[in-house]
């Protein structure tokens, strides 16, 4: 009878547990997880099963494992909320996969994606023509975005192009639009803005930018 107590207190302990570390690491629906997630959660599911094979040890070394992964990754979270370099490392960044109606073959080579992958996620997103689709980007998820050609010829030509992010330029991304620092600085001027590191997000797009401030450094 006790051995059955036993694993019922440490049945809705775990789940209690579980609950918040999860609740502590922050909202995220499955799809969109990245694979340091899976794997934390992987990991923490496997430490809660083992916790069941021995009731004769210490529950709380058995709980020890859960809280210290999920410290490394509320802590690694925070750290790539600071930086890009970082986050881009822990990750990846998205890539353009398909391009004006092209697919680039080298970009599902790096990324190890194949063409029944892409050919199922289309057809998940109602696309049977590859013509169909402007721009397809496989996001650090694994999930495709899908952006489709527009009705109206010159509208949606151009994928949107992330020139400043938490407050740091994107160098390649001026380069893949052909601008500079300079025509960066103008632009930014032009719209009030003097200040790099207050800006959370910068955007091009059918050459036009797009700002948005970062509200918590004013």
């Amino acid at each position: 009878m006790d051995i059955y107590l036993g694993i019922i207190f440490r049945t809705a302990v775990i789940y209690l547990v579980i609950w918040f570390l999860f609740r502590m690491m922050g909202k995220r629906e499955v799809g969109e997880l990245s694979v340091l997630d899976l794997v934390v959660s992987i990991m923490i599911g496997d430490i809660a099963v083992l916790s069941f094979e021995d009731l004769e040890k210490p529950f709380i070394r058995q709980t020890i494992p859960m809280f210290v992964l999920a410290f490394l990754q509320i802590t690694l979270a925070f750290a790539s909320l600071k930086s890009v370099k970082l986050r881009n490392f822990m990750d990846g960044k998205p890539q353009i996969i398909i391009n004006q109606g092209k697919i680039d073959e080298k970009a599902m080579r790096r990324q190890r994606y194949n063409f029944d992958d892409l050919l199922t996620q289309l057809r998940e997103q109602g696309i049977i023509d590859i013509n169909e689709v402007q721009f397809a980007i496989l996001e650090t998820s694994g999930r495709l975005s899908v952006i489709k050609k527009s009705d109206k010829e010159g509208s949606g030509s151009q994928v949107p192009f992330p020139l400043i992010v938490d407050g740091e330029i994107q160098e390649k991304n001026l380069d893949k639009i052909g601008k500079n620092h300079f025509w960066l600085l103008n632009q930014l001027k032009e719209h009030g803005e003097t200040k790099v590191k207050e800006i959370s997000i910068c955007g091009y797009i059918d050459g036009q930018i797009y700002i948005d401030k970062n509200e918590t450094k004013e």
